[in-house]
């Protein structure tokens, strides 16, 4: 099914009268009524498209619709769509705005049902949003969701000109430093009211900084005979750009595009659908190619016998991280978002098997894939002076080194490094049996403290603890569902105890790990994977934060999601943190842990959401086993005064519960 308008009516331009009788030869150009300074015929107005100077003509405050006349902006709309669904462009989330009328004119066209759509329009998924904001990381999360079915296709956000293009900054920023394709279409002024003073006008083209791959200013149509043309090339190195076709390095593209009135369609049809100016572009091969660059088969790369040797995979490394790992025999170090958390070699505890000095300690090497961000022990080991650290980044102009100590980086895994050697499985059965160790313990001391707390709770309120809901979750997440991970403590106690043979399709915001846009994100990956069961483990401060993603209007598809809030009332990932010392007890509560006494029930009721407490571990199985069906909010009301003695006692029983093993 189609989402958006459904039987959206096509706009019709309205004729009015001018309301002067001292209208000359201008007649109406491009939709305004203009009256003649100097000399020019009717059709030298119409000619121009009515892209006059300044000076030399003035309009009218009404704005016409020549019925035979296809207006420029309208016409320059529905050539760039065409151009983009021809070049796989499918899904759009849109923005309401008056400038963007041409566009959005033209997606509640697209958006038809097949059999009411006319020929020469491209099929598009149209989302329709009100909040820029929550529309970008939407747009993020469908995008998200098509990469990780290997589908790679940009999707695009379409805004109106002046603050509405700021709100996407954020989403715009993490699509650029975690590589998403996404198009961002900004309506505008054109350029004759830019510096002047007129309304809602600023300077779009700087919004996004470095962040974007591609930005064109692209200035207002005049209905020239060439424009199609153009418009088709531009799209064709748009959708480029955003898909990283010759740099390897997809992210977000911004075409700023100025329009003049008229803004609606008059009875004029969509023209035929064109090929001149559109460019079939091949991309670059990818890092599941098997072929080797030279650089890579030539170069330094050694694959040593025995050298004590772990695999990292941060977010975005890709199945290919755990293959290695278990090719070559090495433990796989994997954060639940990097794709290859699962099998025999994955060890869930590493963040506290690496402080230990007989496994952590006695690493020579470690091979990075993707980009680790959760554990501040992984980052200590690969700043040893002892360790080789051997980077592999298969795209981008960038790679992960944070300490600044790779060895060498790699465009992709070598041939040798995929087909492993024979190799003694010492190394491998130490990490594994020092890791099942580990998670006896982790499970130990959460079902300890969940106990008493379930004894304590009709006297004192005893709550749940985060990582205990976080291995509910994880449990009740099955290979085949996505779960979406928000930033702070959800991500980082999933990593803890998650224990997954076969993971599910674990995604997060890791580009730059904010808690901004984490609903929408979800709300994005759900409509990308509608046959999925999608669900989303965050913080309290991470759903308020996002809490505009919720909107979905009346005539929208309703998402299927679950979203599980760890609601401690706060900012409980500062207790683990410096500001969490009691040095700092004076300030912390205020400006750190930030609480609030938000109804998240009435939260929920307000957006017509499914919602169910869950104060009773005994109650949180049956919930996440069963998931409401649209959209859901479960509320978990944890623990968060209790977090710094929490992680203290994990750490504790589990190294001496490692300890034990060599007794």
């Amino acid at each position: 099914m189609v989402a958006g308008v459904g039987r959206a009516r096509r706009g019709t331009g309205t004729r009015h009268r001018p309301r002067s009788a001292r209208q000359t030869d201008g007649g109406v150009a491009g939709g305004h009524v203009w009256w003649q300074s100097e000399g020019m015929s009717r059709d030298e107005v119409t000619r121009s498209g009515g892209c006059v100077s300044r000076g030399r003509w003035r309009w009218h405050n009404e704005h016409v619709s020549e019925p035979n006349v296809q207006c420029p902006a309208v016409a320059s709309a529905r050539v760039l769509l065409q151009a983009l669904g021809a070049l796989g462009l499918r899904d759009v989330v849109l923005c309401p705005g008056s400038r963007s009328g041409p566009l959005a004119f033209a997606l509640a066209d697209a958006a038809l049902e097949d059999h009411e759509r006319p020929s020469q329009v491209p099929p598009i998924n149209l989302y329709v949003r009100v909040d820029e904001r929550a529309a970008a990381f939407l747009a993020l999360g469908l995008a998200k969701g098509l990469q990780a079915d290997e589908d790679m296709r940009p999707v695009a956000v379409v805004t109106t000109s002046g603050t509405a293009v700021a709100n996407l900054a954020p989403a715009v920023l993490e699509a650029h430093h975690s590589g998403v394709p996404l198009l961002v279409l900004s309506a505008d002024r054109p350029h004759e009211l830019r510096g002047v003073g007129a309304n809602q006008v600023t300077d779009q083209t700087q919004v996004f900084g470095s962040a974007t791959r591609l930005t064109v200013d692209v200035p207002a149509p005049t209905g020239g005979r060439d424009e199609p043309r153009d418009l088709r090339q531009l799209a064709s190195r748009a959708v480029a750009a955003a898909l990283g076709a010759r740099t390897g390095w997809p992210g977000p593209v911004h075409l700023n595009l100025a329009y003049r009135e008229p803004l609606v369609p008059n009875a004029v049809p969509w023209p035929e659908p064109g090929a001149l100016g559109l460019t079939v572009v091949t991309a670059r091969g990818s890092a599941t190619a098997d072929a080797v660059p030279q650089s890579a088969a030539a170069g330094p790369v050694h694959h040593v016998r025995d050298v004590p040797t772990v695999l990292l995979a941060g977010d975005g490394a890709g199945v290919i991280a755990r293959q290695v790992a278990e090719a070559n025999g090495w433990p796989l170090l994997a954060e639940p978002s990097s794709g290859a958390r699962g099998g025999p070699n994955a060890i869930a505890a590493y963040r506290v098997l690496v402080e230990l000095r007989d496994l952590g300690g006695a690493v020579r090497r470690v091979v990075v894939l993707g980009r680790p961000t959760l554990a501040r022990p992984v980052q200590r080991m690969l700043a040893r002076e002892a360790v080789e650290v051997d980077v592999i980044a298969p795209r981008g102009r960038d790679w992960t080194d944070a300490e600044r100590c790779a060895t060498q980086v790699l465009t992709e895994v070598p041939t040798r490094m995929r087909a492993g050697r024979a190799v003694s499985d010492a190394w491998l059965r130490e990490w594994t049996g020092a890791d099942d160790a580990a998670g006896e313990a982790i499970d130990e001391v959460l079902d300890e403290v969940e106990d008493s707390h379930s004894r304590n709770r009709r006297y004192h309120g005893a709550r749940i603890t985060g990582p205990f809901l976080a291995r509910a979750v994880a449990r009740a997440s099955r290979p085949d569902d996505v779960l979406v991970a928000g930033a702070s403590h959800p991500i980082r106690d999933l990593d803890l105890v998650a224990r997954w043979e076969d993971s599910p399709l674990v995604l997060a915001n890791r580009g730059l790990s904010g808690i901004d846009g984490t609903v929408s994100t979800t709300v994005g990956v759900s409509l990308a994977m509608p046959d999925r069961q999608v669900r989303a483990l965050l913080g309290d401060l991470t759903f308020l934060h996002d809490v505009g993603g919720l909107l979905v209007p009346t005539h929208e598809i309703e998402p299927s999601v679950q979203l599980v809030v760890a609601n401690d009332e706060g900012g409980s990932i500062f207790h683990s943190l410096e500001p969490g010392e009691d040095a700092y007890a004076d300030v912390f509560e205020r400006v750190f842990a930030t609480p609030h006494e938000v109804d998240l029930r009435a939260v929920a009721e307000a957006y017509g959401m499914r919602y169910h407490l869950v104060d009773d571990a005994a109650d949180l199985e049956p919930v996440l086993d069963s998931p409401a069906p649209g959209m859901s909010l479960v509320e978990v009301r944890v623990d968060r005064e209790g977090r710094r003695e929490l992680s203290l006692a994990l750490a504790t029983r589990t190294v001496e519960a490692i300890g034990l093993l060599n007794r």
